[in-house]
């Protein structure tokens, strides 16, 4: 990797892809300074990635300080590439960033910034969206719980945009109609691909999947029945995500099959757990609950094979309904995740749509 200018080699540096969340001084993706180099485990597939010194103030530009596309990295085989970065961005005069609009509903609000984890002994930004005639009513609701509530309802909090599921429950809203409650949690930012995998790996370390769920369960769960007019059976209860959220949804059915009568597997991670497809059919025969399994062409022959393999071994070993969409046109977005919500919400929720 050749760096420009040498006022900056004594900087630490760190690629950001769609590999990380597009964390920008993720300590897991620091280049060596040394080697000057990077080896990344991923799974086949298409990602896209830059290069920072830490912040995305500043991040690799061309040669006179504007703006580049993201990079493209075709992974099909190991695969070895050089890269140059010609500048950074601190080093020009940049216009002002453009202010992000904050975009969600009045029917979103914040429940705590900093509510308590105490399995993992951190706390967490809790979102929460209630139907239009909360209010107004005395029904209770069902429950959908959904990971990285920053990209959920607000476009100012998103990295990469919201899935606008505020917006669509808003737009869809009949009084008498079947609504839901929402509950978004906040992803841990460094510590993501941590508390979404519930098992131990070489690059990201110690897997807090099980604390994580615990926690939704023993203890999140309980507070929302508790100050909100829930319905709490499993038939009302939901999970979903994407990415490492859709891997942590399919896990947190599979070990809690009394608690998610469904949900929502938006183009899971399940190359970050292997063992996960055993442990899946251990416990298959618990599981009856209505799985609704999403992937786009783009993201990589490795994410639809892996999906539809633990797909055939639910449909072999389960009761589970399940249904399945693959967009060949798709991305590993957010563009695709707030296209698709909908199509899990009346299958898996509403039931309003069979196939």
């Amino acid at each position: 990797m050749q760096q420009p200018p040498a006022q900056h080699k004594a900087d630490r540096l760190f690629i950001a892809g769609s590999f990380n969340q597009w964390n920008p001084g993720d300590k897991e993706f620091e280049i060596d300074s040394i080697k000057n180099e990077i080896t990344l485990l991923l799974s086949t597939g298409n990602y896209e990635y830059k290069f920072t010194r830490g912040n995305w103030q500043k991040v690799e530009t061309t040669a006179n300080g504007k703006g580049i596309p993201n990079h493209i990295l075709q992974v099909a085989s190991d695969t070895t590439i050089t890269m140059e970065i010609k500048e950074w961005s601190d080093d020009f005069e940049q216009p002002a960033p453009v202010k992000k609009v904050h975009t969600a509903s009045p029917n979103v609000k914040v429940i705590d910034t900093a509510f308590f984890m105490p399995r993992l002994n951190r706390a967490r930004r809790i979102w929460i969206y209630l139907p239009r005639d909360y209010d107004t009513t005395k029904i209770h609701y069902p429950v959908l719980y959904m990971h990285d509530g920053q990209n959920l309802f607000d476009n100012a909090t998103s990295f990469a945009g919201e899935w606008g599921v505020d917006e669509y429950l808003d737009s869809i809203y009949s009084p008498g109609k079947k609504a839901v409650i929402v509950v978004g949690i906040d992803n841990g930012l460094s510590k993501r691909m941590n508390e979404y995998n519930p098992y131990s790996t070489a690059q990201y370390g110690k897997g807090d999947g099980d604390k994580y769920v615990d926690f939704l369960v023993k203890n999140l769960k309980p507070f929302i029945d508790k100050h909100y007019r829930t319905m709490p059976g499993k038939k009302s209860t939901y999970i979903a995500g994407s990415s490492m959220g859709g891997l942590i949804s399919f896990y947190a059915v599979v070990k809690y099959p009394r608690i998610f009568g469904g949900a929502g597997i938006f183009s899971p991670s399940f190359w970050a757990a292997p063992a996960i497809n055993a442990f899946a059919v251990s416990k298959a025969k618990n599981i009856n609950s209505r799985l609704f399994f999403y992937a786009g062409g783009k993201e990589g022959d490795a994410t639809i094979s892996n999906m539809r393999k633990i797909e055939k071994d639910l449909k072999a070993n389960s009761r589970s309904p399940i249904h399945e969409i693959i967009d060949p046109d798709a991305e590993h977005n957010e563009v695709a995740w707030r296209k698709y919500f909908p199509a899990f919400y009346k299958w898996a929720i509403i039931g309003e749509v069979q196939y």
